[in-house]
């Protein structure tokens, strides 16, 4: 086995205090938060029961870690509320409007121009 296995298998948690796994080494029944929600489960306020670790160059500690969930412990996702859904489509609208010209422009204003693209480059709307 290659050092770096070594280093991130610790399956009783006595290095990390949590089971560490190699990337991609997890046993069954543990999920990450994305992967429970592919399964339309979330952690439900359960600790954190693993990790799965790996190197990685360009991260100052040298390593890149994924929390573990159990699975049975997981619930199931709220639904979402017909409030939810007007609040969601209200912070949408605003992303789309534009602050100058008080119009929806049918996409995300970019955070770079503050503007949509016609008041952000009007001489180049002219030209064209």
């Amino acid at each position: 086995m290659s050092t770096a296995f070594n280093e991130c298998f610790d399956p009783d948690g006595t290095r990390y205090g949590v089971p560490t796994f190699p990337w991609r080494f997890a046993p069954d029944g543990y999920a990450t938060r994305r992967q429970l929600r592919d399964r339309g489960l979330r952690p439900g306020g359960q600790p954190i029961a693993a990790q799965v670790m790996r190197r990685h160059r360009g991260r100052k500690s040298g390593v890149q870690v994924a929390y573990l969930y159990r699975v049975d412990h997981a619930r199931l996702v709220r639904p979402m509320t017909s409030r939810k859904w007007g609040a969601l489509a209200l912070a949408m609208l605003a992303r789309r409007t534009c602050p100058l010209c008080l119009l929806d422009a049918g996409y995300v204003i970019p955070t770079s121009l503050g503007a949509c693209v016609s008041c952000a480059y009007p001489e180049e709307q002219c030209a064209a």
